[in-house]
């Protein structure tokens, strides 16, 4: 069975955030309905990589949903979002709220026209405080929150390649859907559900910020470094990159013995955790020492052997030409390796996957559903509110 195969949500989000918490709700099974403009959403062609220019990230963060190409400024259009809107259990949008109340999709107006809606809004600085009618993107909340300082060097900040916080905001949405839907089905209520970038951003970084308030420094810095604990970093091989991480005096000691340096074991510099961490150039330079003198097959198997955690440091193409990552699952091939569920349910399906829609492929069929007539959808069609289907 699916979890969600009951349920209607309308996707009025774009790019990375909205996208993604809607995808993971059709991942469940929601039948969801992306609702764009007639020539298709500005986010579509983000990254190229087909002939007809279809963008890697709307691959990836709208499979499984249907097209639903639309006016929604024009009178006809609206009319006919709102019928839509009647009949949807979640509406998911990414507009800060003055723009969701002049588009109509505020909670108040959705919830005007279906009484227990659930109305999720992603938003880059959330609802309180002066940053609310701000607009942002992922490499902003990574630069606010303090991680994009401690990610770089001194004196060069440095951004993550992945889009984490947009990412972390879509799960973050999704989950707290999923909560709100549950409530309904206890109490037949509807309500809002908020996430934001600031607040996934300020999350995922909130230890630094703990210690920060705890003894009124900052940290400067540490690169690939854990300020945590040592040895944990990046470092060279023979033939490449790898990456090890060394918590806890058990594993510690095992480290000591594998690189066979008993004097570092017996160091009060490395007593403890916090010793490595403040003390970690020293440990980082053994590890490289040692690493340097073998392949990274033969590094990565040594450590592994001493269970200790270590990866190589991979490209995206090498990642995707790996047997074992790909063995393990969290790629389907739909012509191009789009990522599955990011959870595994061993009790639900979430049925075969679908490519992304082409700009307005379930027009037709959605508006013939909410009873629009033959004629109706011609005239529409012909003042151009409505996308073609072919």
């Amino acid at each position: 069975m699916t979890l969600l195969a009951n349920l209607r949500v309308l996707d009025f989000s774009r790019y990375i955030a909205g996208p993604y918490c809607a995808s993971i709700l059709a991942d469940l099974g929601a039948e969801v309905i992306r609702v764009e403009p007639v020539e298709g959403g500005e986010d579509r062609r983000l990254v190229p990589v087909t002939a007809e220019g279809a963008g890697a990230l709307f691959l990836q963060l709208n499979r499984n949903k249907k097209s639903l190409a639309i006016d929604a400024n024009a009178p006809a259009g609206r009319a006919a979002i709102e019928r839509l809107v009647a009949t949807a259990d979640v509406a998911v949008t990414n507009m800060p709220l003055a723009a969701l109340a002049r588009q109509g999709l505020d909670y108040a107006s959705l919830r005007a026209i279906r009484p227990d809606i659930i109305a999720t809004n992603l938003s880059a600085f959330g609802t309180g405080g002066p940053l609310a009618t701000k607009t942002g993107f992922d490499a902003v909340a990574q630069g606010v929150s303090g991680a994009a300082y401690l990610s770089g060097t001194p004196g060069r900040p440095a951004r993550s390649a992945s889009s984490y916080v947009d990412y972390g905001t879509g799960l973050a949405a999704a989950l707290g859907t999923l909560a709100a839907i549950i409530h309904r089905m206890a109490t037949g209520e509807g309500q809002e559900v908020h996430a934001s970038l600031l607040a996934t951003a300020m999350t995922f970084i909130n230890a630094a910020h703990i210690e920060a308030a705890a003894s009124g420094r900052d940290r400067e810095p540490f690169d690939n470094r854990s300020p945590f604990t040592s040895p944990s970093d990046f470092v060279q091989t023979r033939d490449g990159t790898i990456a090890v991480q060394v918590v806890g005096n058990a594993m510690f000691r095992r480290w000591v013995k594998l690189l066979d340096r008993p004097e570092l074991g017996s160091d009060p510099r490395f007593r403890s955790d916090s010793d490595r961490g403040r003390n970690g150039v020293l440990l980082s330079r053994a590890m490289q020492e040692w690493a340097g003198a073998l392949s990274t097959a033969e590094a990565i198997d040594r450590l592994e052997k001493s269970g200790i955690p270590a990866g190589p440091i991979l490209t995206p193409l090498q990642a995707l030409r790996s047997r074992e990552i790909m063995q393990s699952g969290t790629l389907a091939r739909q012509g191009l390796p789009i990522a599955n569920l990011i959870v595994g349910l061993s009790k639900l399906s979430t049925g075969e996957a679908r490519p992304a829609p082409a700009v307005g492929a379930d027009t037709n069929a959605i508006l013939v559903a909410l009873g629009f007539t033959a004629a109706e959808l011609s005239r529409l069609r012909d003042d151009g509110l409505i996308g073609d289907p072919a």
